[in-house]
């Protein structure tokens, strides 16, 4: 039998034993809206809990707009141009109009990868476009504590300042967050560094309700909600594609409101039922710019644990063209490899504020405690590789058909589109079990 995988900017083809049962866990077919732009249109004229665009515009003197940086694939081509051009034919000039990647903590959007994240130079022309750094005092402002948690909140003052503020993105499961978008891209996405670190926190990430498309009881979206009260409001656009990326669904409106309604959408084409868990699972990091760097594969791996049976194999192919990511990722790596699971677990629960980026080693050790990850990628070198903590397979293939014992008929699950496939475990028509859990599929990354 021969699959494909997502992988870099094109498909890995894996040729698989004959005597292999395959079983290909997807999503139903998403919709797609036939004239995109029509529908950006509609969505401004019509939007959620809120009143139309150019009506806010009117009264508005400047506008901040945040986009998901190159991590993210959202069809800012699709939506940005007439989102300006509509606050423009209100009344706002252009330069009080401002365009803000939220970064988070990532690293900046420069040159050809700005244009290739905006999509339309029109853009670049007409307005300003920035990026959001974290770790710069200076450009954040103090709106207190959270409530509940006590989470520091400084956000960037160019979003606080706006008097129309616009968050726009692409709603999806979320391996920590629940569902991405909406409140997401102002915090942790236009956060200081402070308030990221706080809310990335171990005790945070170690929470089972922080995870995979879950709201209720999820501490960091409560925090990211409750930092969206702080701020006094905002509004958004909810974008929501297929696996080819085309456009399923998009609305605007008050940020909260217009994002659960995203979120709605997303949930009846989400969710696959899987009867039984597997002992080898094989997935992607959804090809690029998902499996740009090893810090984004993370996010394909723990999408299917609730699949993977306790002991079993999860194969992870990710092109990683970027390397590893950031030097503090690689540092947290070091840490894990240096003490192993166990230790680095209890080292990083004794701080109330995470290291940049150990959030997502600490989430690794979720798979790692299930069974055994092995990985293909052809980005990283034999040094990299081992600051992955995991095994390495020169083919997914031979990956798929080893420890095989002499059985005959091995059953093996394609998780095709990696952290596009979020597993949770099934809730309501029966009792989950072992036995039986939900893979939770969405458009594009987690």
């Amino acid at each position: 039998m021969q699959v494909e995988l997502n992988y870099g900017r094109g498909k890995l083809p894996i040729q698989l034993p004959d005597d292999l049962q395959v079983t290909v866990l997807r999503k139903q077919p998403m919709p797609v809206l036939p004239d995109p732009s029509a529908a950006v249109r509609k969505a401004l004229q019509e939007p959620v809990e809120a009143a139309a665009l150019e009506k806010l515009a009117r009264t508005a003197r400047s506008v901040a707009i945040a986009i998901c940086d190159i991590t993210r694939p959202v069809p800012n081509h699709l939506f940005l141009r007439p989102l300006i051009e509509t606050l423009l034919q209100a009344g706002i000039p252009a330069k009080a109009i401002g365009v803000l990647v939220a970064t988070g903590l990532h690293r900046p959007n420069l040159g050809e990868e700005l244009d290739e994240l905006i999509g339309d130079p029109w853009v670049l022309r007409k307005v300003r476009v920035e990026n959001h750094y974290a770790t710069r005092d200076e450009d954040h402002v103090l709106l207190g504590n959270t409530s509940s948690r006590g989470t520091v909140v400084r956000l960037d003052r160019r979003f606080v300042a706006a008097d129309l503020r616009i968050a726009t993105g692409l709603v999806e499961p979320h391996f920590m967050a629940g569902y991405s978008g909406g409140r997401k891209v102002i915090a942790p996405g236009l956060a200081h560094a402070d308030t990221i670190t706080t809310f990335h926190s171990a005790r945070f990430m170690a929470d089972p309700k922080a995870a995979n498309c879950n709201f209720e009881g999820n501490p960091l979206h409560e925090e990211q909600l409750e930092i969206v009260r702080m701020l006094g409001g905002a509004l958004a656009i909810n974008a929501v594609v297929d696996e080819e990326r085309r456009l399923s669904f998009i609305n605007f409106g008050e940020i909260v409101a217009s994002h659960a309604e995203a979120v709605a959408f997303v949930r009846n084409y989400a969710e696959v039922s899987a009867r039984r868990r597997f002992k080898t699972v094989v997935t992607s990091a959804a090809g690029y710019p998902l499996d740009k760097t090893y810090y984004q594969t993370v996010k394909g791996m723990v999408g299917p644990i609730d699949i993977l049976a306790p002991g079993g194999r999860l194969i992870v192919a990710s092109e990683c063209s970027e390397g590893l990511g950031s030097p503090e990722f690689i540092e947290a790596q070091r840490q894990l490899i240096q003490h192993g699971p166990s230790e680095f677990l209890r080292r990083i629960l004794l701080k109330s504020r995470a290291a940049i980026d150990e959030w997502q080693t600490q989430m690794q050790l979720k798979p790692m405690a299930i069974g055994t990850i092995q990985l293909y990628s052809t980005g990283l070198n034999p040094a990299q590789h081992i600051l992955t903590g995991i095994a390495r397979i020169d083919s997914v293939a031979l990956g798929c058909a080893g420890k095989r014992r002499g059985k005959r008929r091995q059953s093996r699950s394609r998780h095709s589109r990696g952290t596009l496939r979020c597993p949770l475990l099934a809730i309501g028509t029966r009792k989950p079990s072992c036995e039986g859990g939900k893979l939770i599929s969405i458009p594009m990354k987690l």
